[in-house]
This record gives C-alpha cells, structure tokens and sequence, in this order.
C-alpha cells in the first residue's frame, strides 16, 4: 500500500516546536502512521541544491499540503512572496487536498500579508484554530480521517447511524414520535399506522442498532437531544450593524430536536426582518410579504441542520445583520458537489442520511437535489442578489437583505409599525421596521402563521392539527400553541370534541 506523503507548511522557525511535534504525533498514532508519512525541510540532510527548489518539488510531490499559519509571514523573495505563501500557491495549482490550521482565535495582530493569505485560504477552503499542540492534533486527527475515508482507505458508517452509547429507549419521546407518524402519513403517505410501537418506528427508519437508539434517534426524537450532544443547539444573533459587535441586541440558543431547532430559528429571523402588508381585499386576513422570503431562510436553516457535521464541537449559528442573512454550519460539501454545482440541480448527497430521512417523510426537504436552486430563484424572483456560498470555519450560507430603497418601499406600505426590527439597512437605513398587522393577530411572526391557520381552517373546517402542521411546514407542537393563542384571543373557535368535531372563525 502506498504511503501519502503530507507536507508541512509554517514559518520554520515560529512553530518549530509545534511542527516536530505534529510529525512524532503523526508517526506514533496507531492508524495514522499506517498511512501518513510527514515531510519536514529541517529533517533534509544538506545538499547543494536551492532550497526553494527543494521545497516546491515536495509540494509538487506530496498527497496532502498542512498549512500551520501563525503571526509571522516569513522572509520575502524578489516578489514579496514567502516561502509559506510559495507553498500554498503550488499546492493550490497541483490541486492537492489543502488542510489549514490558523493559530488563535484572533488576526488583528498578525502580519499583514498573513492575514491576506488567511483570508485567501478563508475563501477557498475549511480553516480551524488551534492554541498549542495539544489542540492542534485533535483537530488534524479528524481532517485525516476524513481523508482515509473519502479515499476509501479505511471504511466507517455515517455518525447518525452510530448507537448512542449513553442513550436508552427511555430518553426517547412517544408522543413526538406518534406525532412524527401523523405528520408523514399525511405528507409522504408513510405506510405505518399511528399505533405503531416506538420500537417498530426505530427499527422501520433504521435507526436503533442493538437495542440503543441511535445519533440519529437522539437528535430526532430525544426529550433532551442536548444532553447527548451539548454543542447540537443553534446560536441566533441580530445586529444592527454590519459586524458582529457587541452589545448583542438579541441573542438566543435554541435547544430540541432537529425539527424543534429549525422552527425556532426560522421564527427568529422572521419576527426580526421587515414585512409589508397587503390589503385584506381577498380575505380577511392581510397578506404579509417579508424582506426575505420565509422558503430561503427555511431551506439555509434546513440545510444547515440536515447537513452539519454533528461530530464538530461548534453549533449552527444564524446571525442576522443589517446588510445580510449569514447561516454557517460545522460542515462542508462532499467531494462530488461544488459551489457551482449548488446552483443547478445536483444528486442529493445528505451528511446525515438518516436524519435526512426522517425530515423528508414530513416535508422539511426534498431528496431531489433541487432547495439551493429553489432557494436562487427566489431571490431572483424578489429583486434581491444571488445567495452566495463560502467557507469560514465551516460551509457559510450568505443571503443579502434588501437595499435601502427596497426597505424603504417596505416600511411605507406597511404603514405604522407594531414590532422593532432596528438597524442599518446596508450600512445606511436605521429604525424601525416591522408591520402593522391587524387587530389581535400581531406578534412575534407578524400574524402571518397565524393568518395561514385561520384560511386552512376557513377553507376545511375538519382540518386536523397534523395536517395544519405539514401545509405549513412546522412542528405540531408549534401549531398548538398558535391554535391555542387564537383561541384565547377568540379569533377561533371549536365545536365538539377533538376527534369529529369541527373549527370555527370568529373572527
């Protein structure tokens, strides 16, 4: 079996340490050394030969280019490039697999034109931050194995597929999973009864492996997901800026399932954008037009959460700008999808397949490769830019909000506002901008969610709240409260008991 051979890239002597360390870490670790051989220039004997030569043909050589980027940039040829940067260049060129390891959790006092080749290498690829050596072999440890398995050296199954080795059948929740049946019986037309036993779901979806649920289960069903897999939540931040700055106006970390996170941090965007509404012309209740549409902000979360590595150690974040709408998650793309490739529809390729299942059978995605193109069309559709993608410690999702003459046109027709979505609308608009929604139906989600529930129930009066939930795309949790909230506010009303009776509008 051939050896790949890694070429460690670093200012020499700024981590001499670290990088003699990496090597002997390498070369010790039981699996690793069975694959990887690491080259270092101080370990050459001398020669009379150039030493740029030496080191560009060993990164013409090589399998893997490691790039360890610290403070310094290194001495300067006639080109002002140093040898670090050379490195990266031909690498890049070679098309080699690229692992980059940035020392700190800060640049602002690094040199400059290091910062410039960290932002280069931000752009292209997958960046992770080490302190010292102990942090730094972990992470490379994972990047490796990546490598083996993508490579089809060593073989493992997916992490969602794996037994959840501190969960039992206790941890998991019968009722959302009974839920979970009623929602895709009506969707996708599942073929299990609702009186299945949860043993028989797990093992129909593949998801219980020797009597313990699997990630997979936890993170589907679990009372408590976060108590198996702390760092599974999602972090939502506002800014009224066009940086993260602190103080944070709002800030929020969502716990649940994967159902549970995405509804949450869709209802926060959408109770932060600017929405417009319309005129109540056609129905009695006013048609709301958001910023962005809810679609592009549900498929970005969607995705973020179907698709995350959930073996990293960071979260989903959501932040919301003044300018923007960034969506990041601890993942990236398999070898056989680009950028580019996300623009077109593509074979869907989920990180998670088994999590991904369960999100189809109850209408969270599609398995046709299509969302990113959907999600495209709709920005078109709605005067606002392409989303773009990117990596910046993880696969970064950036939607652009509208200009400030489009927010403006917003705020106008919506009239006097009820809620506050304060900020810079592309580092220019500030103030407030939500909508005036009618009568009781404000509130966190403009009354939107809301408005739908009365139309379903208007048009269908035996409408269940199962199948409120899949029309609307939300958990059936999510609804009752909805319901619940209409009905105090006696905007609704029920007649007859929950089975074979019927809904009313008052209102």
């Amino acid at each position: 079996m051939k050896r790949r051979r890694i070429f460690l890239s670093s200012v020499q002597k700024e981590l001499a340490s670290v990088r003699v360390g990496l090597r002997d870490y390498i070369g010790a670790d039981p699996l690793l050394k069975q694959f990887f051989d690491v080259f270092l220039f101080e370990d050459l004997p001398a020669a009379d030969r150039r030493a740029d030569e030496v080191y560009l043909q060993e990164v013409h050589d090589c399998d893997i280019y490691l790039g360890l980027f610290a403070n310094e940039y290194g001495w300067e040829d006639s080109a002002g490039l140093s040898p670090t940067e050379r490195e990266f260049n031909v690498a890049t060129e070679q098309s080699k697999t690229r692992l980059i390891y940035v020392k700190g959790a800060s640049d602002k006092d690094k040199h400059p034109k290091m910062r410039a080749l960290i932002g280069r290498a931000g752009n292209e690829l997958i960046r992770r931050r080490f302190e010292d050596l102990a942090t730094l072999t972990p992470a490379v440890y994972a990047s490796l194995v990546d490598y083996l398995v993508e490579h089809q050296l060593i073989s493992v199954g997916p992490w969602d597929a794996a037994p959840c080795l501190k969960a039992t059948l206790e941890d998991l929740d019968a009722d959302a999973m009974q839920a979970f049946i009623r929602q895709a019986r009506y969707a996708r037309n599942f073929p299990l009864p609702e009186s299945t036993a949860p043993l028989d779901l797990l093992s129909h979806l593949d998801l219980i492996d020797a009597g313990r649920p699997t990630n997979a289960a936890v993170m589907l069903f679990s009372k408590k997901p976060q108590k198996f897999f702390p760092t599974s939540e999602i972090k939502c931040a506002h800014f009224h800026g066009t940086e993260v700055a602190k103080p944070i106006p709002s800030y929020q970390t969502y716990k649940g399932t994967v159902f549970q996170l995405v509804d949450q941090a869709i209802d926060f965007v959408m109770s932060k954008i600017a929405a417009q509404v319309g005129t109540r012309s056609k129905s009695a209740q006013a048609p709301v037009t958001y910023e962005i549409p809810r679609d592009v902000v549900a498929e970005g979360i969607v995705n973020a959460v179907a698709h995350r590595d959930y073996a990293s150690n960071a979260s989903v974040q959501v932040m919301l700008f003044a300018d923007r709408l960034e969506i990041t998650n601890p993942g990236r793309l398999p070898d056989s999808l680009t950028f580019e490739s996300l623009r077109h529809p593509h074979n869907s390729v989920p990180h998670n397949p088994l999590i991904a299942e369960p999100m189809y059978l109850t209408q969270y995605i599609e398995r046709m490769g299509t969302g990113t193109g959907d999600m495209i069309r709709q920005c078109r559709e709605n005067g606002l830019p392409e989303p773009t993608f990117s990596y910046r410690d993880g696969f970064v999702l950036t939607i652009a909000r509208p200009t400030t003459e489009n927010a403006g046109d917003l705020e106008e027709s919506s009239g006097k506002t009820s809620g506050k979505t304060s900020g810079k609308m592309s580092g220019k608009m500030s103030g407030k901008m939500s909508g005036k929604m009618s009568g009781k139906m404000s509130g966190k989600m403009s009354g939107k969610m809301s408005g739908k529930i009365v139309e379903l129930m208007r048009a269908s009066p035996e409408i269940t709240i199962a199948e409120i939930a899949v029309k609307l795309r939300r958990t059936e949790r999510t609804v009752e409260r909805l319901v619940r909230e209409l009905r105090e506010q006696e905007i609704i009303g029920r007649v007859g008991p929950a089975k074979g009776g019927h809904w009313e509008v008052l209102k």
